[in-house]
């Protein structure tokens, strides 16, 4: 049974939801706001949170950065907000995905389903792979820099996984979400977008002029030496 740790302060919203995905099998506890989630998380770290952007006491934004500052649990925002820069600003927090109120819960589980698949190991196949000072091993779940390993979360990983076992092809957006997110995903490609953003800060010497992460205008993004 997966643990859920569901961060809202809507009392009626919480408790629909904990309802519904109680049906769906899973286990969920309830925070009213962002410091009792933090506490929670710290007691027993879950398999996947849910989080409200919006809370009374410290923000959806802040309680993101904390647990992403110690742990690769997967986080999805779960929020009214449907303005383009808090959903962005939510995803480079260290959210993994995000759902906009009103929704039904059969579409939030659906989620949790796709995310809790893709956090699971790849595939074996290439023991290591190299380009320049970067080094995947995709067996080990591991990524150095110059010798140093770096700290990606799973989707993070996932998608520099995808791109390495296929170096110098060129993947549009629309394929990324298919083969990191799952075939039934149903956002969109702004998560691709936000998702290299945040891994050219991890995997590149110098983000702003990116090396290995490389865009190729109105195409997509391939991963070079």
């Amino acid at each position: 049974m997966n643990s859920l740790l569901f961060i809202e302060d809507d009392d009626g919203i919480r408790l629909a939801l904990k309802l519904a995905l109680e049906d769906e099998g899973y286990e969920v506890r309830e925070a009213p706001n962002g410091r009792a989630g933090l506490e929670m998380f710290a007691e027993r770290e879950p398999d996947l949170v849910l989080l409200d952007l919006r809370l009374p006491d410290v923000s959806g934004f802040d309680v993101c950065r904390q647990m992403r500052s110690n742990s690769l649990v997967p986080i999805i925002i779960v929020t009214a907000q449907t303005d383009t820069y808090d959903l962005v600003a939510g995803l480079e927090a260290g959210a993994d995905d995000y759902l906009t109120k009103p929704f039904a819960p059969k579409e939030l589980s659906a989620r949790i389903r796709a995310l809790l698949r893709r956090i699971r190991p790849i595939s074996p196949g290439h023991a290591r792979l190299v380009f320049g000072d970067l080094e995947i091993i995709p067996d080990e779940g591991k990524v150095l820099r110059s010798g140093t390993e770096l700290h990606l979360t799973k989707t993070e990983f996932r998608l520099l996984c995808e791109l390495a076992q296929n170096p110098g092809r060129v993947f549009s957006r629309e394929a990324l979400l298919d083969n990191v997110w799952g075939r039934d995903y149903f956002g969109d490609a702004r998560l691709v977008d936000v998702h290299v953003r945040r891994l050219r800060t991890k995997v590149e010497a110098d983000p702003a002029n990116p090396r290995h992460v490389v865009t190729v205008r109105g195409l997509g993004y391939r991963l070079q030496s």
